[in-house]
Formats: C-alpha cells, structure tokens, sequence
C-alpha cells in the first residue's frame, strides 16, 4: 500500500482521529458481515462441493457487497473502476496484477465477490472463516500431496460449469510484488483454456510506496491516511487460441503481456519461487536480491525441484557471509573447502564464475553444482578417489596418507588437513573408511568436481610432456640420420646411435656381394 515511511505531525494528528473511528467502524462491519455469511453458510456442506444457489446467492451478492464497499469507504479508499466487467458466461476467470498487498482484495468487492483461492486453514479463523466460506472459495491444502492438481481440476470445474458457479478471481504472480515489472504467471488460471478477463490494480498516490510490510504496520499506516486512491480497471476478455488452449504457458505469457503493456511495465522471468528464495535469503542475512535465479527456467533445463535449491541457499549462505556483497570470492571459496589457493581451485573457480567477474552468485553456484559437480559425482569416482587415497590398500585413509595425497596434489607441502580429516572421520577412529568418504563425497560435491579436474589437469600435463618427448625424439632421429648420412653416403640402410669404421666397410662389402 501507500504510506510515509514515517509520522509527520499530520499523520499522527490525523491517526489520533481516524485510526480509533475506523478501527471501531471495521469491527462492526465485520461482525455484520460474519451474521449474514454465518446465515448463507448455515447447513451447506463445509467443502463447498455444492454452489450456493437462489436467495443465499442474492444475500451474500448484496449485502457482503455492500457491506464490503462500506468498509472500504471508511478505510479511506477511493476507488476508481474503468471498463466493463464481463459476466461468468463470457469470462469465467478474472485474473487480476500486480499484487501487492492483501488490500488488493478490493477487487473481490468491486467484481461482485467471486470465488477466491484460499488455504484450507483460513476457514478455521474466527470471523474470517466464516465470511470466506459464504465466498465459495477454492480450497488449497498443503498437507495433500495433490493440492496442486486437485486445485486446478475444482478451478476447471467451476470455470466449465456454465454459470453455475460464481467467477474464480485468480492473482497469476501468486505472491505479493512491488508493481514495478509482472513477475511469470502462474498456469492455474489458464489450464482450464476458458475465457479470461485481466484486471489492473493502480495505486496512483504521491506517498511513498512500502508493499512488503506486516499486516499491523500496513493497517496502521494506511487507517492514518486521510484517503487512498486505487484504480480498477477491466481490460477486454481475452479469448484463448487453440494453440493457446493447448499450452498454458504461452496462454500465461500473452495475457502477461497484455496487461504489462497496459500498465506500462516490464515483464521479468522471475517467479514466485523466486520471491520466497529472496525472503528466504533476507533471513540468511544475504542480500534479497541473492535469491534471483530464474528458478522456472533454470528448474525445467536442469530438471531441478525447489528442496534442493532451497537447501543449497543455506550452504551457499555459510559461504558468501563472510564477503558483504552476497557472492562468494576465490578466499571464501578456499576456505570452505578448507582448502589453500592453488592452480586447480583456481580451475574449479572459473568453471563457477560463468560470467567471468571473479564471483560466484546463487544462480551461478546452482547451475555449477547441477553441470559440473552432481555428474562427477559418481560412485566410479569416488572409488577412484578412494582408491588414490588409500596407498597402502587396506580398506581406510590415515591422516598422513590423507595428507600426502593432497599436498602432492595441490602442490602446498605445508597443507593442513586436520580440520577437513576430522570432518570426514565422522567415528572419530583416526581412520577413514569407504562410506565415510563416500557420504561426505555426496554431501559435498565440489571435492568430486576438484578430484576430476585435478585429473584432467593432469593428464593435459603428461600428454604434453608426451608431445615434447616425442618431438624431442623426431628432432634426434632427423639429427642422427642427417649426420650418419654426411659420415656414410653408401649405407643408407642403416641407422644406430654409433658408427665405426668396421659397420661401414661390412656394410659395403655385402652392397658390393
């Protein structure tokens, strides 16, 4: 919503008169409100799996209507309504952007009370409940693991049933934004490939613009104002293609666009996932804008689900903390592999940092987990790198030969292995067996991706040495046959390291035989 960032003398001279007057105003409405949805409801099953019909439709059309519009109006909200709202015949889904508050439910009373998407525990609130059950809303369940298809499979019932259901008001971006671009639309409104109409929400007003705020802080800040400007307005039904009816993403994308368009904003590919990995990442202490990954796009290129990243968002938290921009640099790299700065953590480095500014960001940290690390990350190679380790082959590393591997291998004599030893030697035997390294190997992927490239390295390091030799040896073989050649024109046929005078005239003789 709109509001100062803070209580200039008006402000609080005014919250002294108002906020107490409609504070007072909003509970008696409520309480009305909740008798006629508490008389509309009473004995209709609790699910809503039966559309409220004839007088209990009217009343709760009317009265809640009004009593809605009431409310608002004391709240402070002027509201102005442009185009024309179609009926649930010609558009049985509206799909309303951006949002960003949950003030922007004004759209539900100006739009006739349409069917909302609610959490099934909602319905358990005192006064509230009561009220969103008398709305027939469509009920979303985090405990049912198939919340999400029966969802849509109840929207396309309603959105198909002719009629006989009231529209189905649908938020598309799925989260709360700041309205400065349309975030990716969710499909839900537009799997059921039925007429939508768009709705634009404005708040054309010259305070400061605060979205993400608490529900007490907003409503404070807002009752505090003298009045709220909000604009509505109805864009034309947008009837879907066949080829729209048959992909609901591209359906998404050109209402998306229409409405962006009309709102004069831009489009981004972010998502709702993204909004909560930005939460998620605030409360890491990383800055928000850490958790921007484009989780749809990069999810379905790398077959990705929204645990692992979230999990991922941790360790990368542990990592990038120590830097204060939120990436993590080649030290803070090093030292969360325990490891010291050398040509092969500088390899590993540069496969992450694919944009090359010496950081890795979150996005850039997933993908090279999923590309570089996840597939070396074999039981192959951990064997191999098992069996590299264990030199004296009897089933466990020691610490020394835990020690002597990776300074050869990273060619620090001094390294310290202690604290990476004893992190791995989970039984605290002095000793490291097979699934030991081999759990820490899968809960740490970037040592198989470090294995790997240390081997690649070296083996581009012996074919080179291979190539010198070889060449060192044509560049003899040509030098010892040119001299051989100038000391002996007649035996051609023969070429060794030595030549005497002996070798020559027996090989003459048998020339001459």
């Amino acid at each position: 919503m709109h509001f100062l960032p803070f209580f200039p003398s008006q402000t609080v001279l005014l919250g002294l008169i108002l906020l107490p007057f409609r504070a007072i105003c909003i509970a008696l409405i409520l309480l009305l409100a909740w008798l006629f949805a508490a008389i509309v409801t009473f004995c209709h099953p609790g699910r809503g799996s039966v559309p409220l019909m004839g007088w209990k439709r009217r009343v709760t059309q009317c009265a809640l209507q009004c009593l809605g519009r009431v409310m608002f109006f004391l709240m402070g909200f002027k509201v102005e309504v442009k185009g024309k709202i179609a009926g649930p015949l010609e558009a049985p889904i509206l799909v309303a952007a951006p949002h960003s508050s949950f003030f922007d439910g004004i759209v539900c009373i100006i739009a006739g009370l349409p069917s909302i998407v609610s959490r099934l525990e909602n319905l358990s609130a005192p006064v509230f409940g009561t009220i969103l059950r008398s709305l027939q809303p469509v009920l979303v369940s985090r405990l049912d693991p198939d919340s999400r298809r029966n969802t849509i499979n109840e929207i396309t019932k309603r959105a198909t049933s002719g009629g006989q259901w009231p529209q189905v008001l649908i938020f598309p971006e799925g989260t709360c934004t700041n309205r400065s671009c349309l975030i990716t639309f969710k499909q839900g409104a537009f799997i059921p490939g039925v007429p939508v109409q768009p709705v634009l929400l404005r708040y054309p007003n010259k305070l400061v613009s605060r979205t993400f705020s608490f529900f007490k802080e907003l409503c404070v800040m807002t009752f505090c104002q003298l009045l709220t400007r909000v604009e509505v307005e109805f864009l034309p039904v947008h009837v879907p293609t066949e080829e729209e009816k048959k992909d609901p993403t591209l359906f998404a994308t050109r209402v998306r666009n229409i409405m962006a368009m009309a709102l004069n904003v831009p489009v981004t590919d972010h998502t709702f996932e993204d909004c909560r990995l930005m939460i998620s990442a605030g409360q890491l202490t990383l800055p928000m804008e850490a958790g921007l990954v484009e989780f749809t796009k990069i999810s379905k290129k790398l077959n990705l689900k929204w645990d692992p990243i979230r999990d991922q968002l941790d360790t990368f938290a542990a990592i990038a903390n120590a830097s204060k921009g939120g990436r993590i640099g080649m030290e803070e790299f090093a030292e969360y592999l325990k490891l010291p700065v050398s040509d092969v953590l500088k390899e590993l480095f540069l496969l992450f940092d694919r944009n090359g500014d010496g950081t890795i960001d979150f996005r850039e940290y997933v993908i090279g987990l999923s590309v570089l690390c996840n597939p070396a990350n074999t039981e192959e190679t951990i064997q191999m790198a098992f069996k590299l380790f264990d030199v004296d082959d009897d089933g466990s590393i020691t610490e020394e030969e835990f020690a002597c591997i990776l300074r050869s291998s990273l060619g620090v004599p001094d390294l310290d292995v202690s604290q990476l030893f004893k992190e791995m030697d989970t039984d605290n035997s002095g000793k490291i067996t097979y699934n030991e390294f081999k759990d820490f190997a899968f809960k740490h992927p970037e040592y198989a991706k470090l294995f790997t490239t240390y081997l690649e390295l070296q083996r581009c390091e012996l074919q080179t040495l291979d190539e010198e030799d070889y060449q060192t040896s044509e560049d003899t073989y040509s030098q010892s046959k040119t001299s051989v050649s100038e000391k002996t024109p007649i035996a051609r046929n023969k070429v060794g390291p030595e030549s005497n005078d002996e070798d020559i005239s027996s090989t003459s003789d048998k020339k001459d035989d």
